[in-house]
């Protein structure tokens, strides 16, 4: 089955949902589907975030923790300050901020939470290496949840699982048995590949495009983005999964799509004067 053909199915059973469901990215205005609650979103990862503050380890370098809340903070006033100048909604209006740093030298990662629940690991220090490159990267996963990226994914999520349970009923449960004849997940697989991997992959490019728009509006130097990712693939030593097993670009592509969009972003968001 194509990808085509299956999101066809998916459109005849719930194309009433996506008629009322569809919603713009900010800035980039790209088309969502958003069929879950935000505050239910939001509401859930606050407790997921607070759980993960008892088990993980904090640590106890106070003067990068620091640094992130100050980074966080002028972002959060240059979000706020940059849509209400351009007479649209905030969309971190309802978010309520917090910052960790985990003590995990090997994790070189951070995220962004629905609602602004922000964790920082050790380990991608070692890429970030100054401020800007710091800013860099909290600004693409703040992006991720200013464009609602998990509300979107969520409702992706729903709408798939709502359409392949269709296909089994339309086609006498032939998707069922072959699953059950192979051991395979062969809708998830499909799904997976054809589908939501190229659309988290759209998230990303979204959220590094976002993340520099961020950055700038708060007054960082937005040309350490390329430089961090730089840093990366030589930290990962070239061990990237295929493009298309991925739900990240490669880094090759990234670091391109970067410096093509970077100067755009340096002319058209500029630091804004916050007070």
């Amino acid at each position: 089955m194509n990808r085509r053909k299956f999101l066809s199915y998916i459109s005849c059973g719930c194309g009433s949902l996506l008629l009322t469901s569809c919603t713009s990215a900010p800035i980039t205005e790209r088309k969502q589907l958003k069929i879950v609650s935000e505050a239910k979103l939001n509401a859930q990862a606050a407790q997921i975030y607070e759980k993960i503050k008892e088990k993980e380890k904090m640590s106890d370098d106070k003067k990068t923790l620091n640094e992130i809340k100050e980074i966080g903070k002028r972002m959060e006033n240059s979000i706020s300050e940059y849509f209400y100048k351009v007479g649209i909604e905030d969309p971190t209006i309802n978010f309520e901020w917090e910052y960790i740093l985990i003590d995990r030298k090997k994790v070189r990662n951070a995220w962004c939470m629905p609602g602004g629940k922000i964790a920082v690991y050790t380990g991608i220090l070692e890429a970030t290496k100054n401020t800007d490159g710091l800013a860099a990267v909290m600004g693409h996963e703040i992006a991720h949840a200013v464009a609602k990226h998990s509300i979107e994914r969520a409702s992706r999520a729903t709408l798939v699982n709502t359409g392949t349970q269709l296909i089994d009923i339309f086609s006498g449960g032939k998707l069922s048995k072959v699953n059950r004849t192979t051991g395979i997940n062969t809708v998830g697989l499909i799904t997976q590949l054809g589908l939501l991997n190229p659309f988290n992959r759209k998230q990303e490019s979204e959220a590094d495009y976002l993340g520099m728009i961020f950055s700038s509006l708060s007054g960082y130097d937005i040309r350490e983005t390329v430089k961090i990712w730089e840093r990366m693939k030589e930290l990962n030593k070239g061990k990237e999964p295929p493009e298309f097993m991925s739900t990240h670009p490669s880094s090759d592509n990234r670091i391109k799509d970067l410096n093509e969009k970077m100067d755009g972003v340096i002319l058209d968001y500029p630091p804004l004067d916050i007070g």
